[in-house]
């Protein structure tokens, strides 16, 4: 009874509330939560389309004139990098976003997606005011919950785009074979009377 006295007393003087103010703060919620969820999904799949990727078919392109596979992987990190500066994230000591494209190899691709995601999404948790102003691509005005929107839009929409090079070079994602898969499960397994 004395100890919950006592912690009654702390709780109700103010004691601890910056540990309560501070874990508060550390997970993001409104729409950064629900954007930091779209970034983790879009992470997800991508790097595992990279990874489901043959090295040789980084250099693929359905035409010319088009990214190849490796191009639209690495185009989406330089992004991630690019966008979070409109919500005043630097971009990280090391990383020279203007070479991305040049980057092929594979495992430096998916390591600088992985490394694009973490960055982006250190953007979104660090943004404080979604209302500010800030200047877009193309010179357009708005507001920081759009650059949030961006971010997690802009990697979807290439998301999108590298499915289709996968399909087209006889690639299935993932996360659609697991689907599958547990999908056959449940329709093998017998029926209850």
């Amino acid at each position: 009874m004395y100890k919950m006295g006592i912690v009654s007393l702390l709780l109700l003087s103010g004691f601890g509330t910056g540990v309560a103010r501070a874990q508060m703060t550390a997970a993001p919620a409104g729409i950064q939560a629900e954007v930091t969820r779209s970034i983790d999904d879009v992470e997800k799949k991508l790097v595992a389309l990279a990874e489901a990727t043959p090295q040789e078919k980084y250099s693929w392109k359905p035409a010319e004139g088009v990214r190849t596979t490796g191009e639209v992987f690495m185009h989406v990190a330089q992004a991630n990098y690019g966008i979070s500066t409109l919500l005043g994230a630097k971009v990280p000591e090391g990383v020279n976003v203007r070479e991305m494209p040049k980057i092929s190899e594979k495992a430096q691709v998916i390591d600088a997606l992985q490394k694009s995601f973490a960055h982006a999404r250190q953007a979104v948790s660090s943004t404080t005011d979604l209302e500010s102003k800030v200047k877009l691509m193309g010179g357009r005005e708005g507001t920081a919950r759009e650059v949030l929107l961006i971010l997690a839009t802009h990697a979807h929409e290439h998301l999108g785009q590298s499915i289709a090079y996968a399909r087209m070079n006889g690639i299935v994602p993932p996360w659609t074979m697991e689907h599958d898969h547990e999908h056959d499960m449940k329709k093998d397994m017998p029926k209850k009377p």
